[in-house]
């Protein structure tokens, strides 16, 4: 079955920097675009961060745009956040998607919380 499954979150102090990290399975990795979604408290799940499955064309909010970066590595079937310069207001769970190129079907990973805090 297809998996996603996020790792690399905690607790960091303002300023820190954290590295999530998603690994995939069960799916054509290639086939898929990859995203980074959050949901903080009393707020909707924005989309943060996304790659595209043929060219690895990036593409930011603006809430984390200069501080984020989005990478993949096809085979390790694994995509990654690199967070710098995290506030307080970067708290929120972050989920892992895969989105399939030609369907539209998404698939998620459970979520991993990032808290920023002193």
């Amino acid at each position: 079955q297809v998996q996603l499954v996020e790792s690399g979150g905690g607790l960091v102090q303002p300023g820190g920097s954290l590295r999530l990290s998603c690994v995939v399975s069960g799916l054509t990795f290639t086939k898929y675009t990859m995203s980074w979604h959050r949901q903080a408290p009393g707020k909707e799940r924005e989309l943060i961060a996304a790659i595209t499955t043929s060219s690895g064309t990036v593409n930011y909010a603006d809430s984390v745009k200069g501080r984020f970066i989005i990478s993949r590595d096809i085979a390790k079937m694994t995509v990654y956040l690199q967070m710098n310069s995290l506030t307080p207001e970067d708290t929120a769970v972050y989920y892992c998607k895969g989105r399939n190129d030609d369907s539209g079907y998404p698939y998620w990973g459970q979520g991993i919380q990032v808290t920023v805090s002193s």
